[in-house]
């Protein structure tokens, strides 16, 4: 029985079929035109101009006046909040004086600098960057001595790569690396007298 079929336009000329053959010497599969010039298509060029995706994902904040700030930082993916169990504190030193206690787990993040429109914690100290430092709580799993994962959200601590530095128990951290921060921690910002201690309440 003879099989119709509709094409949705002119067929093509019996020399237009016929103008690739198969190259046994090209590899099975390959295709070359008729005159035996090769089918590879052109490489296309890299383009390196701007496709607008990295600016749609930096965050900005409108100020008062009518201007942005660009944040320097956002959460990564394994950010949380810590469970209430862990009831952490910032207290704040100034000489032998505590001058504000932060209940750090209110939130995942914490920033902290002089950029008031922006940060969670403000440092008002000259020395400390507008966007100097930033707290933030993670998930992070380990695997205990029986190969289980253990998962636990812990507090950490990244310098923005400020101007004057970020202080660890009287160390400097390294700049755009997260550092774990335990129970009485010292942190200092630039080089404000102020003294950040992290402290979990005493267990019972």
């Amino acid at each position: 029985m003879e099989v119709t079929r509709k094409a949705k336009g002119p067929l093509p000329s019996q020399e237009a079929s016929f103008s690739l053959i198969r190259n046994p010497a090209a590899g099975e599969g390959a295709l070359v035109p008729h005159d035996g010039a090769s089918a590879v298509p052109e490489k296309q060029t890299p383009n390196f101009a701007p496709t607008g995706l990295l600016a749609a994902a930096t965050k900005t904040v409108e100020k008062a006046d009518g201007t942005t700030v660009v944040l320097k930082y956002h959460e990564p993916a394994e950010a949380r909040k810590p469970p209430a169990r862990d009831a952490w504190k910032l207290f704040v030193f100034k000489g032998k004086d505590i001058v504000d206690t932060i209940e750090l787990g209110l939130r995942s993040c914490w920033l902290i600098g002089r950029e008031v429109a922006v940060v969670d914690l403000p440092a008002e100290h000259p020395s400390v960057s507008k966007q100097h430092a930033v707290i933030q709580f993670r998930f992070v799993e380990r695997r205990n001595e029986f190969g289980d994962k253990i998962g636990r959200v812990k507090p950490y601590l990244i310098d923005l790569e400020s101007a004057n530095g970020t202080m660890l128990n009287g160390e400097r951290v390294e700049e755009s690396r997260y550092v774990e921060l335990r129970d009485k921690d010292l942190v200092q910002f630039g080089d404000s007298t102020r003294e950040y201690v992290v402290m979990l309440p005493p267990k019972d």
